[in-house]
């Protein structure tokens, strides 16, 4: 009895003397009763399965409990009955409010608990939602596997004592995990991440016997559960995947290589490209993106512009009948994450302007005529007013279906404000950036720290820290408006270069420290966004006017491995995907979006068709295009071509055989 009122209720330790005596004194009451239900030879599992069991095994181990409880009486103390009944009387206030908790939960949230669960069950839950892994012992560590639970029963495997083989059953999970019924769309999905609330897929094991055997298991992996005299074992969960048959069509570009072009402007391995385009077409890809390098087609002398590589390449994408995106990129290549060759900016343009980050030029000489007698603002319409009438004919067909234009270091609006170049790493705040035309304010806070540092240590960033008094709002404000400014001032003459044809303007993913209240990186990179602001609102307002696309990466799954690294950043792409896409879409601005990192796997496939198209969206929102990063070898591997031909046929809307449902 005593067993089964430590299951059934979770005392505290300055409790658990009160509660032996109270449980001693039932146990005389009940001997009877046990002794009545000597001739059951079995029980039910948690997961329905029937396990074999002895009921003499039963009965000795009931005696032995007797007997330790008797052998430790008599050193007890004598309680009075009224302290014994105010005990009985929290104990029962306590069950009640459990039975509330856990009813609302059942009722409300899904959760899977069993009739009898006591309130560890519920923390234990909990837990494991947010993507902790619990043992029975009460340990608790997070888990490496934090993976969304698919639609779905999950498959459950029981060994008894008498047999080592595994028995699967198609069940629905009744494990002590709390786990949400039906898979979440990705909107829901996001919206529960903000909250710190993880979805998990479970399999379970229940073994018979517990001690080594449940260790070397080969197949039995993650967290485990004591379920009597059982063990519950967290298997791998199965990939299941939602249909997208039927669902809007969204366009899919292939990134091409850096180093499609050479510093002469020159096409490099032509057909070797085309081979490979021929492929791309054949799977139905709509067309590509390449990058038009300012430091490659003005590189010598100012309005002195070479197209001649661009122009070869774009006449091979007409033959094949592909569309084309086209990236303006005022920016420099090298020195970033997956930069695989050096375009620096213009030569000229280094020899006028001294700058502290070579990545782009400052927004301070946006108006000033620092350039040859032309402004920064000037320099960028030149030039993409030339390739307007160089491209003239690729613009008349439709060939050209989209610019995107570069505001930024890595062509994103955005402050060069964590450069690899300068020592910058991963997850470092950042340094704010310096600026012409505004002598005091520029200036800056002092206690910021540097580029590697991070919010706890620095008096500005930390919580309560200087980051929301008078001087920093008044700052931050600024210093963000001078970034909207920019962009503003930027795309208003690309609407007019580019008149008829849809532009873009692609947003930095600045995720860690996002669970902060600061938000450190993202105020280092001119987003004003604490916890208590949305710096995103003025982002989209500006887009809206100009009739620009927003271009931002997805948080794909590849990226949850890096951040499992560095725990303490407190990252949160999904979070921060969330909020920019909302802030777009509320305004009804079109999203374009391409992934961040290299992607071949289902899973991160997966997980892009679910950014692309929300479930059960009551608006039916969803991504205008999406551009694969990017066209290598690597891609070309059969089995991974293969994933990538069925992800295009399924952000088309076409079924595909192989659906794991």
């Amino acid at each position: 009895m005593a067993t089964d009122m430590q299951k059934l209720i979770g005392t505290s330790e300055d409790e658990e003397e009160e509660m032996e005596m109270d449980v001693k004194e039932e146990d005389d009451d009940d001997d009877e009763d046990e002794e009545k239900h000597i001739p059951v030879t079995g029980m039910v599992s948690v997961d329905g399965a029937f396990v074999s069991s002895s009921g003499n095994n039963r009965f000795q181990h009931h005696q032995q409990i007797q007997e330790q409880g008797g052998n430790q009486s008599g050193g007890r103390r004598c309680r009075p009955v009224e302290e014994k009944e105010r005990t009985k009387l929290r104990e029962r206030h306590r069950r009640a409010i459990t039975a509330r908790i856990l009813a609302g939960l059942r009722r409300h949230g899904n959760y899977n608990l069993r009739v009898r669960a006591d309130i560890n069950d519920v923390i234990s839950a909990l837990a494991r939602e947010a993507g902790w892994v619990v043992l029975p012992d009460g340990t608790t560590f997070p888990s490496r596997t934090q993976v969304p639970r698919p639609a779905g029963g999950t498959s459950t495997a029981v060994v008894t004592s008498s047999s080592s083989h595994l028995v699967q059953q198609q069940t629905p999970p009744t494990s002590l995990r709390g786990v949400s019924s039906g898979y979440r769309s990705s909107v829901e999905y996001n919206a529960s991440r903000m909250k710190g609330v993880f979805s998990r897929s479970h399999s379970a094991v229940v073994m018979g016997d517990r001690g080594g055997q449940a260790e070397n298991h080969p197949l039995i992996g993650g967290s485990m559960d004591a379920v009597d005299d059982k063990q519950v074992v967290d298997m791998p969960p199965k990939l299941q995947e939602r249909d997208f048959a039927g669902t809007p069509y969204i366009p899919v570009y292939v990134m091409l290589p850096l180093g499609v072009i050479n510093m002469k402007c020159e096409l490099v391995d032509p057909d070797g490209l085309l081979k490979q385009l021929r492929i791309l077409k054949s799977v139905n890809v709509d067309g590509v993106m390449v990058d038009c390098w300012w430091g490659i087609v003005e590189a010598h002398a100012p309005q002195e512009y070479n197209w001649n590589g661009y122009k070869r390449l774009f006449q091979i994408v007409r033959e094949l009948k592909l569309k084309l995106q086209v990236v303006l990129s005022f920016h420099e290549c090298g020195g970033n994450v997956g930069d695989d060759v050096c375009i620096p900016l213009p030569h000229w343009v280094a020899e006028i302007e001294g700058r502290r980050n070579p990545e782009c030029l400052s927004w301070g000489i946006d108006k000033e005529r620092n350039l040859r007698g032309r402004t920064a603002v000037e320099v960028y319409f030149d030039f993409m007013r030339s390739f307007r009438v160089e491209f003239d004919d690729f613009f008349e067909d439709g060939i050209i279906s989209m610019i995107e234009v570069g505001l930024g270091p890595c062509g994103e609006l955005r402050y060069p404000s964590y450069p690899v170049k300068h020592g910058w790493r991963y997850p470092g705040i950042g340094e704010f950036q310096r600026s012409k035309g505004h002598a005091f304010w520029a200036r800056g806070p002092d206690n910021v720290g540097s580029y590697n540092s991070q919010p706890h240590e620095t008096g500005f960033f930390c919580d309560g820290g200087d980051y929301d008094g008078y001087y920093a709002r008044f700052f931050l404000n600024w210093y963000s408006q001078v970034l909207v400014d920019h962009g503003d001032r930027v795309l208003s003459l690309a609407k007019l270069a580019f008149e008829g044809t849809s532009i873009a303007a692609k947003l930095a993913g600045v995720h860690w420290w996002y669970k902060t209240t600061s938000h450190a990186a993202e105020l280092m990179a001119g987003f004003y966004n604490p916890c208590n602001r949305d710096g995103y609102a003025a982002v989209m307002a500006m887009l809206k006017k100009h009739g620009a696309a927003l271009n931002f990466t997805c948080a794909e799954l590849h990226m949850l491995n890096r951040h499992e690294d560095f725990p303490e950043a407190m990252a949160d792409p999904e979070g921060l995907a969330w909020q920019v896409l909302n802030a777009a879409w509320d305004v009804c601005i079109p999203v374009v979006s391409e992934n961040a990192l290299l992607t071949h796997d289902r899973e991160s496939y997966n997980k892009i068709l679910e950014n692309a198209k929300p479930l059960n969206d009551p608006d039916g929102r969803h991504f205008s295009s999406f551009t694969y990063l990017r066209l290598s070898p690597l891609l070309m591997e059969r089995h991974n071509f293969l994933e990538f031909e069925r992800f295009v046929k399924r952000m088309h809307g076409e079924a595909v055989l192989d659906l794991q449902l």
